[in-house]
């Protein structure tokens, strides 16, 4: 099989190790002589899955026991909307930050559930975008919480700070960040995220969220889903409907591949490691371009563009015949986004860098 190396911003790559494993055990798991797509999820050797992904959740990012880990479906978007139903009653307002498109969504979501404060955080300086520092967010005293997206991932913007406000319920968005770098989560009353990028195939949404936050929540809104509802996917364990099983099993792997390798530490190590090669082959370049401050560029999600579509569409074509897939970048801003998660390795980052110097020397 040729080799390739998979740059989707997501569905993304998943660990070799991590693929072969599920391979091999997929019509035969836990000894059951069945199929984990097959087994009830009310089944006690999924029951135990369930909670070791949760005690390799608490071991990765240090989570504390006055957190609760949920399972949920309908990805990230399907959060915009839960977040504002569980956390705000009728007539109460949230802070919402702005930075790019994923941001731009969750506020469209939460205007039908209040109306948000909108902290517009994007600046341009020397033609470069760059975020305002939080300690510079024009927050609204009186919100219920504050929520932003850490990394937006069509424009390769990333906050690269912490937040630190006191008597603030924080909410973040961590898809495309989680378990790339270390966080102290005691600065978060609540973060989400995604699988489908650093954690496992599409279908599973990982919610950390303090337990007090869930249960001091008394008052619903009527129009509140059961199945969004926080106080009810706690009591029930996330399975109050039926959890995704596959997604479930195979994000327990990644979790078990990342102890394995040397936790959240090491892979956040080798993530900058792969961006900064990344960044420097295009700082040097007469071609390629970036327009984010460095202070703000992404790890995750490098996005930069060449002079003109054609050469765009040359750098794409001739790419993947070099093996290195789905570089386009999204519609909404084009160019080239190379999206680096966890299970991309340096291999992956050094061969695209040889194929780009490699272009540039036909224009040059």
């Amino acid at each position: 099989m040729k080799k390739i190396f998979n740059f989707s911003p997501g569905p993304a790559s998943l660990p070799i190790e991590v693929l072969k494993q599920a391979q091999s055990e997929l019509l035969n798991w836990n000894k059951l002589n069945i199929s984990v797509m097959e087994i009830s999820h009310r089944n006690k050797n999924f029951v135990h899955l369930i909670e070791e992904i949760k005690d390799d959740l608490r071991e990765l990012i240090k989570i504390p026991l006055n957190y609760d880990i949920l399972f949920c479906q309908g990805g990230a978007r399907t959060q915009f909307s839960a977040i504002p139903m569980n956390l705000l009653y009728y007539n109460q307002n949230a802070d919402y930050a702005n930075i790019g498109h994923w941001s731009s969504k969750a506020i469209e979501e939460a205007k039908k559930y209040c109306i948000p404060n909108i902290i517009n955080t994007v600046k341009i300086k020397n033609n470069l975008y760059y975020i305002k520092k939080m300690q510079n967010w024009d927050l609204d005293k009186n919100s219920k919480y504050l929520h932003y997206c850490s990394n937006e991932t069509i424009e390769g913007l990333s906050v690269n700070e912490e937040p630190n406000f006191k008597n603030k319920i924080v909410i973040a968005d961590l898809s495309s960040s989680i378990l790339t770098e270390e966080i102290n989560i005691n600065n978060y009353s609540m973060i989400y995220a995604s699988a489908q990028k650093n954690i496992g195939p599409a279908g599973l949404t990982i919610i950390i969220i303090k337990k007090d936050l869930i249960s001091k929540n008394k008052k619903k809104r009527k129009e509140l889903p059961s199945v969004l509802d926080y106080q009810i996917i706690s009591k029930y364990n996330s399975m109050f409907n039926t959890p995704p099983t596959f997604s479930l099993y195979l994000s327990g792997l990644v979790l078990k591949w990342l102890k394995k390798i040397g936790g959240v530490k090491y892979i956040s190590n080798i993530n900058r490691k792969k961006a900064k090669l990344l960044y420097n082959t295009i700082d040097r370049s007469n071609i390629y371009t970036n327009k984010i401050s460095k202070h703000n560029r992404s790890i995750t999600n490098v996005v930069f563009h060449l002079p003109n579509t054609n050469m765009e569409k040359n750098f794409l074509k001739n790419s993947e015949k070099n093996g290195l897939y789905y570089l386009k970048g999204h519609s909404i801003i084009g160019g080239i986004r190379a999206s680096i998660y966890n299970a991309m390795p340096i291999e992956g980052i050094k061969k695209l860098i040889n194929f780009m110097n490699d272009f540039e020397k036909m224009y040059s």
